[in-house]
């Protein structure tokens, strides 16, 4: 099996609603052995094919469609890997460079514990669905985006839907290309520690936690957040 790139970097922007945390990783040659040890690694093949006669293919599996610096920490390990990678959302992959042919690698969410994606703008810290408790049982072990920790932990799972192309029917909507949409679900735990799906709706959340009502019609209202992400944040922090 080929090696595998370790690219360090020694310095990140922290910015955005997650602190930067101070981590050591893993680097050179020793890296790449540990691990190949530890984790399956295999080829990626892409998620799905698609026949010929059709138009194409609009977005992809990808969540940034772009090798973004990561800093990774593998199930079992103490020390993250720092690579370049994004993840697959139909695959459940994190996906990883081959370092002398580019070629993408990738491994199973299972072996993940926990990464963080080092952009521009700040980090993005991602964990896995494996272990958690869900309002409703969710059937693999997908990534979530920690927007918020905390007793009120708020997290995003982010989904790439896909649309088969559909034009061959007499009353079709004549759509000639197939389509993968991002698509993001929403979840809060509460004082039991379960994930509870939430729309970033007053609404939905008063249904959730009824007790807390007051203060969310005081403190929460979608159709005035220029960005309820963020606001959702801020009630939080007053639960």
């Amino acid at each position: 099996m080929k090696s595998i790139t370790i690219l360090g970097i020694l310095f990140m922007c922290s910015t955005g609603l997650l602190a930067q945390k101070s981590i050591g990783y893993q680097a050179g040659v020793t890296s790449e052995q540990n691990l190949k040890t530890v984790v399956n690694i295999s080829p990626y093949a892409g998620a799905l094919g698609f026949d010929n006669r059709y138009m194409g293919v609009k977005g992809t599996p990808r969540l940034f469609d772009t090798l973004i610096t990561t800093s990774f920490l593998i199930s079992g390990e103490k020390k993250y890997y720092r690579m370049l990678c994004d993840l697959d959302l139909v695959r459940n992959t994190l996906l990883i460079a081959e370092s002398t042919s580019g070629e993408v690698m990738e491994i199973k969410s299972d072996h993940i514990e926990e990464l963080i994606i080092h952009k521009d703008d700040g980090e993005l810290l991602f964990k896995t669905t494996a272990g958690a408790r869900f309002d409703k049982e969710i059937q693999e072990n997908k990534f979530y985006e920690v927007l918020t920790e905390g007793p009120y932990q708020f997290i995003k799972i982010p989904v790439k839907e896909f649309y088969e192309a559909d034009y061959q029917r007499v009353y079709s909507p004549d759509r000639r290309y197939d389509e993968f949409k991002l698509v993001s679900r929403y979840y809060i735990q509460g004082p039991d520690s379960v994930f509870y799906r939430v729309q970033l709706t007053r609404k939905s959340l008063i249904k959730t936690f009824p007790d807390k009502k007051e203060l969310i019609e005081s403190n929460f209202n979608e159709k005035t957040a220029s960005d309820p992400e963020a606001d959702i944040i801020t009630l939080l922090n007053k639960f």
